[in-house]
């Protein structure tokens, strides 16, 4: 397919600069409590895209804001459920959790039984992350839902990409997300989310797990479907737990590194076809 190396290259920097973002963004929680830091980083973000797409809703059918505003909500979703979980399991173990939405909607539509074994394997994998029960329940419980709420938001920006022209149905989304979030930053950082200090890291957070990662997407949607681009993020979870690994000092026992191995191979299997 034309053009398909450069978007490939678009998935493969958008899940390095996200993951890395979502290890700084933890150094947040003791203050900001994951709420709070999804919501900061989402308000942030939306800020920085409003101003420079400046989207003009009036010239805009209401079908398109619609679709727009149900990305922004699964967005602010997925966001928080996964911040949730990562303030209860290791990082690199709450985005594999999570990486069955997206391994999902790569399978989902396929009739070949060989992509039943895949299924399997990823599955098995994530059952040997869970640790008979060793890990938090309502932390893994969070990373399932973040899971849920990937793969509703990889279908919706596929949508919003071909909709919207460059950023500007992201520019709309998550101001959206933002305001979903609204009520739960509030209530866990309270005045915490107006000091400079804070604010200042967490634009940060902003450009490497929103801005940048989520505009490269959205372009390499425009270029690959759905299903191509739910599989090729089949490294984001060795990448998140190399993230834990550098920026929080979170090792893993072998056991984990080959719960996540099996999840790794199980997408790349999918990808396959």
């Amino acid at each position: 397919m034309r053009g398909t190396p450069p978007a490939v290259g678009l998935v493969l920097a958008a899940v390095t600069v996200l993951q890395f973002g979502a290890g700084w963004a933890v150094t947040l929680f003791d203050r900001l409590g994951p709420g709070g830091a999804a919501f900061l980083r989402l308000a942030i973000a939306a800020a920085i895209l409003v101003a420079l797409w400046r989207p003009r809703l009036r010239e805009r059918a209401r079908g398109d804001l619609r679709l727009a505003v149900a990305f922004g909500v699964t967005l602010g979703l997925m966001n928080l459920c996964i911040y949730e979980a990562m303030d209860r399991i290791p990082l690199g173990i709450a985005v594999t959790i999570e990486f069955a939405g997206p391994l999902a909607v790569a399978v989902g539509g396929s009739r070949r039984a060989l992509d039943l074994v895949w299924v399997v394997l990823a599955a098995a994998g994530i059952v040997l992350l869970a640790r008979g029960g060793d890990l938090d329940p309502l932390g893994v419980a969070f990373a399932a839902a973040a899971g849920v709420a990937w793969a509703g938001y990889i279908l919706l920006s596929a949508r919003t990409g071909r909709a919207f022209a460059g950023g500007t149905g992201l520019a709309i989304a998550m101001p959206a997300g933002a305001l979903v979030l609204a009520p739960v930053g509030v209530a866990e950082a309270g005045g915490a989310l107006l000091e400079p200090e804070l604010l200042a890291a967490a634009a940060g957070v902003a450009l490497l797990s929103s801005v940048i990662p989520y505009s490269l997407e959205l372009e390499a949607l425009r270029r690959l479907p759905a299903r191509v681009f739910g599989v090729l993020m089949s490294l984001e979870p060795a990448v998140a737990a190399l993230a834990g690994l550098v920026v929080l000092g979170q090792g893993l026992a072998p056991r984990d590194w080959f719960g996540i191995a099996l999840v790794v191979v199980a997408s790349a299997g999918a990808a396959s076809g």
